[in-house]
């Protein structure tokens, strides 16, 4: 025969097994929790090499596009005022750094763990809304930037590309490079800092509308490269810090 069993026996057994119960999902939520932050710790770290990368770039690359719209601004100036059949040592520079070189004014901001966040929903481990809302204006500031750049591309596919093939004197270029074996950015230097005369001589000088090359010069220069300069890069150097800082402060991030 068994004894029958207290009420209180059965509340006591109940009452374990639910704190049982629930500790083991206080534990796993806990846990959850603790992934998430990892986890959102781990992309505010690699986000914030990224954006601190490019932030520093994109800086250079301001400082080159000033000293490339300071360069079209005086092949203008040249163009309108002075004799082109013997041209100086600064037009032939200005002509380099203004025409000729396209590279050390291209930015193009990584993207890598941006599409990661926006591409896996990952942007939800990320809880403060104004790091959602800025991470949004960057991605607006970078599609902006892209959108510059193809613009950029075809005017000088359309307009900057002909006129250089037209009227450039390679034959400076292959002495200036020593025939290729120096890159043409590292000897454009050296010459700009030496007192070394190249001859140069613009070619088909016969079929150079001067006035449709100043147009072209302007156009190149302040509708394309100031703007984007000015406007586009400006507002990406700005949220790019303005996230930076946001990410050091919640992530404590050096």
């Amino acid at each position: 025969h068994t004894a029958r069993k207290k009420w209180t026996h059965y509340f006591w057994e109940f009452l374990m097994l639910f704190l049982a119960v629930f500790c083991g999902f206080l534990a796993e939520y806990q846990l959850e929790h603790k992934i998430e932050r990892d986890r959102a710790k781990e992309l505010a770290k690699n986000l914030y090499d990224e954006l601190k990368n490019d932030s520093a770039n994109v800086v250079l690359k301001s400082e080159n596009r000033v000293k490339q719209e300071n360069a079209l601004k005086y092949l203008i100036k040249y163009f309108k005022d002075s004799s082109l059949t013997n041209v100086s040592k600064p037009f032939v520079l200005s002509f380099l750094y203004g025409i000729n070189f396209r590279s050390p004014t291209l930015f193009e901001p990584r993207t890598i763990v941006l599409e990661q966040l926006k591409n896996s929903g990952a942007l939800r481990y990320f809880k403060n809304n104004e790091l959602q809302k800025l991470i949004g204006d960057l991605s607006v500031a970078i599609n902006n930037i892209n959108d510059r750049r193809e613009l950029e591309s075809s005017i000088r596919l359309d307009y900057i590309n002909p006129l250089m093939i037209r009227h450039f004197d390679f034959d400076f270029q292959s002495q200036l490079t020593q025939d290729g074996s120096i890159s043409i950015f590292d000897a454009a230097n050296e010459y700009e800092k030496n007192m070394e005369i190249i001859p140069f001589q613009l070619k088909s000088l016969d079929k150079l509308d001067k006035q449709y090359a100043i147009n072209i010069l302007n156009n190149y220069c302040f509708n394309a490269l100031n703007s984007t300069r000015t406007l586009h890069f400006k507002k990406y150097i700005e949220v790019n810090a303005e996230v930076l800082k946001l990410l050091r402060k919640e992530y404590r991030l050096k």
